[in-house]
């Protein structure tokens, strides 16, 4: 965005003093020519800007000035990376610090810049979650995030997939990801850092406990590794299914990418037909009818037999339902 790149370019002439088009294009991954025309317009909206010309030359600004976020709390300090997601700081509770961090932010900034940051704050807007799903109650969120912030064990009742279903937790939380509209807390507990879903906290109280995060820990780098692991032990089987022309095409709308490439790199035409067979990964017999009974008629399960005869026995209930058998 031409608003932050300037921004980014004040604050490099601001913190290393003077620098050449040259080295400010370099910094900014843009061209030479781009880097002059934003200095342009950074004079032109009033920065205090001068060139000194000859080998040592480059662009300064003029001594003691100072772009500053003055008046910022340490809560609105936190959020500011928050500050074009209202939503999701809504759910951290933190909602009126990324209003009141914005407004300092535009005060700080030269007329010319605020006005384009406003107008990009005016056509850009961010939805996290999906289609056809409602909103997740999340009411223990804010209190994680003072856990973090704080860096105190939380004591929870968290319920769970597998039996017992309800468990108690001590956990020294890491992180909070927000994937999908769906908050999710990287913690350690029990010696050992997983995963726990919010909308899955039943209750939730700080502990006098304090804790430190494990050094070179990085929370996106463990998301990384948290995703493949969970694509790696998701699917425990494969299934080979055929599809006609409109059942290829419907595929993408209605299974993970990861299936349709898997299909896709197996396909091969079947003979004397204009139906398309591949191999496709499944997470269960039982989920795999589901998935694939979407596609009706336009898709048939080869193998396994266990699940071509689970997709037979459905479709023979459903005529019965319907009173046509």
């Amino acid at each position: 965005m031409s608003a932050d790149r300037l921004l980014s370019m004040l604050l490099l002439l601001q913190t290393r003093g003077r620098m050449s088009a040259r080295r400010l294009a370099d910094e900014l991954g843009i061209s030479v020519r781009t880097a002059y025309r934003d200095l342009d317009r950074l004079q032109a909206a009033g920065v205090p800007l001068y060139a000194e010309h000859g080998r040592a030359g480059g662009y300064q600004l003029l001594d003691g000035y100072r772009t500053r976020l003055t008046g910022l709390s340490e809560g609105e300090a936190r959020v500011l990376f928050l500050a074009g997601l209202p939503a999701p700081a809504a759910d951290l509770g933190l909602a009126a610090e990324v209003t009141a961090a914005r407004l300092k932010l535009l005060a700080a900034l030269p007329v010319a810049l605020r006005e384009e940051a406003t107008r990009t704050d005016a056509v850009f807007h961010l939805d996290a979650p999906g289609w056809y799903r409602e909103a997740e109650a999340t009411p223990h969120l804010p209190l994680l995030v003072d856990a973090l912030f704080s860096r105190r064990a939380v004591d929870v009742r968290y319920r769970r997939w597998r039996e017992p279903q309800e468990v108690n937790r001590r956990l020294r939380p890491y992180g909070l990801v927000l994937k999908s509209g769906t908050w999710y807390l990287v913690a350690a507990a029990k010696g050992r850092t997983a995963t726990y879903r919010v909308t899955q906290v039943l209750d939730a109280v700080l502990s006098d406990e304090r804790f430190d995060r494990p050094e070179g820990f990085v929370l996106s780098e463990y998301w990384s590794s948290y995703l493949d692991d969970f694509q790696a032990r998701r699917y425990t089987g494969t299934a080979t299914i055929r599809l006609s022309p409109r059942g290829h095409e419907r595929l993408a709308a209605n299974v993970p990418p990861e299936v349709v490439r898997s299909f896709d790199s197996t396909a091969t035409v079947v003979d004397g037909d204009d139906w398309i067979e591949g191999v496709i990964p499944i997470e269960s017999v039982e989920h795999a009818c589901g998935e694939l009974l979407r596609l009706g008629i336009d898709a048939e399960v080869v193998a396994p037999l266990e699940l071509r005869q689970m997709m037979a026995d459905t479709v023979r209930v459903l005529v019965r339902a319907y009173g046509l058998g």
